[in-house]
């Protein structure tokens, strides 16, 4: 039991994870700068995620942006069947410290908002890349994917951001 708990301390305290029930999350990751970086998705420099599975993209904020953000208590988002444009703000999150915009790191048209935040926003604390996601796109300019960091370049983007502070 006590080996079970310093492992599980340990791990918590280098962010590996184990994911196994998440279609979001791979089966491990391991981020340096001590914020959760998944293989599989894509990653913009005003840390968003893009998940894109077939003709959907699923968006939402990272877990370094969420644990930058501190408590979520309030979230604004677009309605469904709207377009977005990339770069573009499409909603805003509010924590106890600062509201900040949520730019859309692609272009396309929304096809489903996640409406549990509207009562939990706290799952963007959580659960950033599973429960916490944000909308669903239907993307309209697919090299705009392409050009967006994968997990490695993501971790080393953080690590500099975050050393420069």
């Amino acid at each position: 039991m006590a080996l079970r708990m310093w492992a599980s301390s340990t791990a918590n305290a280098f962010r590996f994870s184990y994911a196994s029930k998440s279609h979001l999350s791979p089966a491990f990751s391991l981020s340096r700068c001590f914020s959760t970086v998944l293989d599989g998705l894509k990653y913009a420099s005003s840390h968003e995620w893009v998940k894109h599975e077939g003709a959907v993209a699923t968006i939402g904020i990272t877990d370094h942006a969420q644990d930058h953000l501190g408590e979520v208590v309030f979230v604004e988002l677009p309605e469904a069947g709207g377009s977005i444009s990339q770069g573009g703000s499409f909603g805003a999150v509010e924590s106890v410290k600062a509201t900040s915009d949520v730019n859309s790191p692609i272009s396309g048209e929304i096809v489903e908002v996640n409406t549990k935040l509207t009562e939990s926003p706290g799952l963007i604390n959580s659960k950033p890349y599973e429960d916490g996601w944000m909308i669903k796109v239907k993307p309209s300019n697919p090299s705009e994917l392409e050009a967006m960091m994968g997990p490695k370049e993501y971790t080393k983007f953080c690590e500099e951001e975050d050393a420069s502070h």
